[in-house]
């Protein structure tokens, strides 16, 4: 028979499916719940929101734990409260953390060429190129399937990505000539990106990273980067190119514009290559 405390993050992770949440959001909200209850070794309902803060405290201090995480935790624990308990929410004030303001690590148009060209293997040459030239995100290039690639139109389809939505982004020339040689050989079966030794199944986020990292070392590459970095590359390179930031944040995925006018303070537009309208006009 099931614990009281097992049913509370059941009910939890079956009102974020009613939500229409992601998998991913699913499982780590339940997760962290578990610990939770782990931590004070009782029933989720029995835990005071004195004690839920002072065991964020604990994990701020103590294990150094991300922002995003603390944050993760406050919602999962309201949900919890308010929706599967029938608490108030208002009396807990509990305040969230204010995210890091960090400007991720960009490379240059030099960089990425010499971290596409040490990758030798055809999968990975493949992956890593339509992940920077199409500004996709590390779970959209594993989830992604051949029928999404639109040669057509120069196309590449998301679907139901961040926050469930569909999007188009850009499909470049050279990497549709590189997916097509890789296909030839690959053949996967669901998924345009499969693992070798479990077919129909997608790559693992450390494979990814470790695909990333490792072609970045061979590269002689310094910086700190993760596949992530190939998705902020994208959006800062086409805006040194001068495309528009509203056109960027439509092939970005981004709800905001805010979201994407970070990589203003990332590109490196030389103030003496602009100059006025009216020098353009015949006055």
């Amino acid at each position: 028979m099931k614990s009281k405390n097992s049913q509370l993050v059941e009910h939890l992770q079956k009102e974020m499916q009613f939500r229409n949440y992601s998998p991913r959001s699913i499982h780590s909200y339940g997760s962290l719940m578990s610990n939770l209850e782990k931590h004070f070794d009782i029933s989720l309902d029995k835990i005071t929101t004195q004690q839920f803060k002072d065991y964020l405290h604990h994990r701020i201090t103590n294990d150094s734990v991300s922002t995003s995480m603390i944050n993760q935790s406050i919602s999962a624990f309201k949900i919890l409260q308010t929706d599967i308990l029938g608490r108030d929410w208002e009396p807990l004030k509990i305040k969230r953390p204010r995210r890091e303001k960090k400007l991720p690590v960009i490379l240059s148009l030099n960089e990425i060429e010499n971290l596409i060209s040490v990758t030798s293997n055809l999968k990975h040459r493949a992956l890593l190129m339509l992940a920077y030239s199409s500004g996709l995100r590390r779970q959209e290039v594993q989830q992604i399937k051949p029928s999404s690639i639109d040669s057509a139109r120069m196309q590449v389809h998301v679907v139901q990505a961040k926050g469930h939505k569909d999007r188009y982004t850009i499909l470049s020339a050279k990497t549709l000539e590189t997916l097509r040689l890789y296909y030839k050989y690959e053949r996967p079966l669901q998924y345009l990106f499969e693992s070798q030794v479990r077919k129909g199944h997608y790559l693992s986020d450390t494979t990814l990273n470790k695909i990333v990292k490792n072609n970045a070392a061979k590269a002689g590459i310094k910086k700190e980067v993760s596949f992530h970095t190939l998705r902020h590359c994208f959006a800062t390179h086409l805006l040194e190119k001068g495309i528009n930031l509203r056109l960027i944040q439509k092939y970005m995925g981004h709800v905001s514009l805010k979201t994407t006018s970070v990589y203003l303070h990332l590109a490196n537009i030389e103030p003496a290559s602009i100059t006025s309208p009216l020098d353009t006009m015949n006055v």
